[in-house]
């Protein structure tokens, strides 16, 4: 896919949909010798979901895994829209396209293994990190530079923000 079909695609999104492990994160998971896990984010992630957030994209998260930790980081960075526990993505998809009122097209995804295969082939603009699996970076439209957890969503954020007109506004008051 070229890069103008990419802008394309992300020019559409109303709603960006984040998968948390491997996504948000690197991927690891910490195991405390109480049996809590533990999770890094990343900050420039963080800052690129809030600003995508004040040009009015919606966001959201479809985990299939259950974590408290996942709710506080959404809560800190305003995304709107949380679905976790759910090992069929689709379930939680659906959830979101009523709560929304948008199409399946309108939305992007950003995912890295086989559990995210049903979301990446319905929505408009799919997105895979480099160490995802190869049959999700097969089906991706777009295939992030950074990896997940070091920068992937920010990426994605700038990218849907360029091609939606909106990067230097939202960057704007930064420049003041």
């Amino acid at each position: 896919m070229t890069p103008l079909e990419h802008m394309q695609r992300a020019a559409r999104v109303k709603v960006m949909i984040f998968d948390v492990d491997g996504v948000l994160t690197d991927g690891s998971l910490t195991y405390g010798p109480d049996g809590e896990v533990t999770k890094t984010f990343n900050v420039l992630d963080g800052l690129g979901i809030q600003l995508l957030g004040k040009t009015g994209v919606q966001t959201a998260i479809i985990s299939a895994r259950l974590s408290p930790i996942v709710v506080k980081r959404a809560a800190d960075l305003g995304i709107q829209h949380v679905y976790q526990g759910i090992h069929d993505k689709r379930i939680g998809f659906a959830k979101l396209l009523e709560a929304t009122g948008v199409t399946a097209e309108e939305c992007g995804y950003i995912g890295d293994d086989v559990i995210d295969l049903p979301l990446l082939t319905k929505v408009g603009f799919a997105v895979a990190v480099p160490s995802g699996h190869p049959e999700v970076q097969h089906r991706a439209h777009y295939v992030t530079n950074n990896p997940g957890g070091r920068g992937a969503v920010r990426e994605v954020c700038d990218l849907v923000m360029r091609a939606q007109g909106t990067y230097e506004q939202a960057l704007a008051p930064y420049f003041a």
